[in-house]
């Protein structure tokens, strides 16, 4: 399994525009963007379709003209800008499939003709089990509200499985439930909030991250094979060097935007 991430910041990236933060001033001086979260599976699989995936997509000199697959876990706009299903409607008429909660789907079908069949929509919620572009996709409950319900997800195919957790605090206990015992490859979590506190709970900053993944290693869902990697990034981060050695002490990676992960790793 290739996971592209195509992007690994919050809804507003890292530098924020408007910021002249410590972080965000490292980030500029060495020319380098956090956008917002999304990644590609396989080519196959495009997951949380934000309003600069497109973009992300051909600056990795990537296309999405096999992509049969779209699915987005709430509809907060960094993770959907459904225009993307219109823009696609112009140029083909291959069969994709567009998987999300309740307000994505309701949000996403209004870019459409009600009458066409090139995009079928799939409506699920926490506890479903589904098949879609060649993996066995697994909804879980997520600790954020977006217009209604918000997922993460399990997924997984023959070879490897992944657990790819944004937006989302500190996880339910029925999510915990539900994954424990099932080791994955890879662990996308996210961490918005860095060092500060404060800021609600529907987000990881570094001390709940680091006890989640404290969590999941108890729960048998991470072992020391396990890729840990931190997405949905803010500015509350320290600079690059002092995250990356910070997170290096609980075995998470911080990797950049544009990013290869493949899955399980070969030697």
């Amino acid at each position: 399994m290739e996971i592209l991430l195509l992007g690994t910041g919050a809804s507003d990236g890292i530098p924020n525009v408007f910021c002249t933060c410590a972080t965000c001033a490292d980030y500029r001086s060495r020319g380098e963007l956090r956008t917002p979260t999304s990644i590609l599976i396989d080519g196959r699989l495009l997951v949380d379709p934000g309003p600069e995936a497109p973009r992300q997509v051909s600056r990795y000199g990537r296309d999405l003209s096999g992509c049969v697959a779209i699915m987005a876990g709430h509809a907060h706009d960094d993770h959907l800008d459904p225009s993307l299903l219109m823009h696609r409607s112009w140029v083909s008429t291959t069969p994709l499939t567009f998987a999300g909660p309740a307000p994505v789907i309701e949000i996403s079908q209004r870019w459409l003709d009600p009458e066409q069949t090139t995009v079928r929509f799939n409506t699920v919620t926490a506890g479903d089990l589904f098949d879609l572009a060649g993996y066995r996709v697994e909804a879980l409950a997520a600790n954020h509200e977006a217009y209604g319900e918000a997922l993460v997800y399990r997924i997984s195919d023959a070879f490897a499985s992944m657990l790819y957790l944004t937006d989302t605090g500190v996880l339910p206990e029925a999510t915990l439930a539900a994954v424990a015992g099932r080791r994955v490859d890879l662990v996308l979590l996210e961490e918005t909030f860095g060092l500060a506190e404060g800021k609600g709970d529907q987000h990881h900053n570094l001390r709940t991250f680091a006890d989640t993944i404290a969590e999941l290693r108890r729960r048998a869902v991470i072992d020391d094979r396990t890729r840990v990697v931190p997405i949905h990034q803010g500015h509350d981060n320290p600079p690059l060097q002092q995250l990356q050695r910070h997170l290096a002490t609980i075995g998470a990676e911080v990797l950049t935007d544009g990013t290869v992960i493949v899955i399980p790793a070969t030697n």
